[in-house]
């Protein structure tokens, strides 16, 4: 994928950019989660991912080529941007959208946000990040704003326990997708391509597993279901993981993570404005130190590049 040399310091136009970049991506990526949950209603989580993964797929590697990209790759650098592909959408999104059957979407998109917190604790000894006194005093504070946000929805008794085990399991294979970028991302590959391929490896992926598991006759062919399904494709799978790639490719590994501490005041947002779920009092409250912590550790993040 596309390279930004690290030792280049933005320009004032570059930076702004880069803003306009993460602030597209947190939009997009937090409101699949409203979407997903309506969605739901109308096909079973497995079944639509597929055909969701199949669809941009198709979408990504015509783009790919459109722009002159290339061949597709072989051997290794196939090889792992199909693993990343099965971490990053199969498994990440199979769990957590089979969690989000019996868990509210903002929930959902609460328990998502811990992944700065996991990622920093394994980027150090993995990636030779380091961890400074600002960046873990960030972490901690926005996992404490998660936290509020936990206490509130699970005191109340509101959530499932075991949808909420799934949507836990899908937030430790985004851990690891992450960290496995960095590691593995072929740097040859088109964004467009490589996009393609992940999303193509993990519908593959996904598709005999659903077809064995889940009823093909309970999908049910409404105008929420297809409109739902189209925003998916072309604005989260498209659109979303091609911003959230090349974040990765422009920072660290925490850095980028760090983003996810925007989740939950937009998952909820969405939750409330598209699917109708309530926001107690306790989820406002715990914005705060989200804020400050993504403050903290965007600022540290960025003040450690060479």
């Amino acid at each position: 994928m596309p390279h930004t040399a690290a030792s280049e310091s933005p320009s004032p136009s570059g930076r702004a950019g880069e803003i306009l970049l993460l602030g597209l991506f947190c939009l997009l990526w937090s409101s699949a989660f409203a979407p997903a949950k309506i969605a739901l209603v109308d096909c079973p989580p497995l079944l639509l991912l597929a055909v969701r993964f199949l669809a941009a797929a198709g979408l990504c590697l015509w783009l790919g080529r459109l722009r002159g990209e290339g061949a597709l790759p072989g051997g290794r650098a196939m090889a792992a941007l199909v693993l990343l592909g099965l971490l990053n959408n199969a498994i990440y999104l199979g769990l957590s959208w089979s969690g989000m059957r019996t868990v509210s979407s903002g929930f959902a998109a609460v328990l998502i946000s811990a992944n700065p917190l996991l990622t920093a604790a394994i980027a150090g000894p993995v990636l030779g990040e380091r961890m400074t006194w600002g960046k873990a005093t960030g972490l901690l504070l926005g996992l404490a704003g998660v936290a509020l946000v936990l206490r509130s929805r699970l005191g109340d008794g509101l959530e499932d326990g075991a949808g909420t085990l799934l949507v836990v399991g899908g937030l430790l294979s985004l851990v690891a997708g992450t960290i496995a970028f960095k590691r593995l991302a072929p740097k040859t590959v088109g964004p467009w391509t490589g996009n393609g391929i992940q999303l193509l490896g993990a519908g593959l992926a996904l598709l005999p597993v659903a077809l064995m598991i889940e009823d093909a006759g309970a999908i049910r062919p409404t105008l929420p279901l297809v409109l739902t399904l189209l925003w998916m494709v072309f604005g989260v799978s498209v659109g979303g993981y091609y911003l959230w790639f090349r974040i990765l490719d422009r920072n660290s590994a925490t850095a980028a993570s760090s983003l996810h501490f925007l989740m939950p005041p937009l998952g909820l947002g969405f939750g409330w404005l598209i699917a109708g779920e309530g926001v107690p009092a306790g989820d406002l409250i715990g914005i705060l130190p989200i804020t400050l912590g993504i403050a903290l550790v965007t600022r540290q993040a960025r003040n450690a590049r060479p």
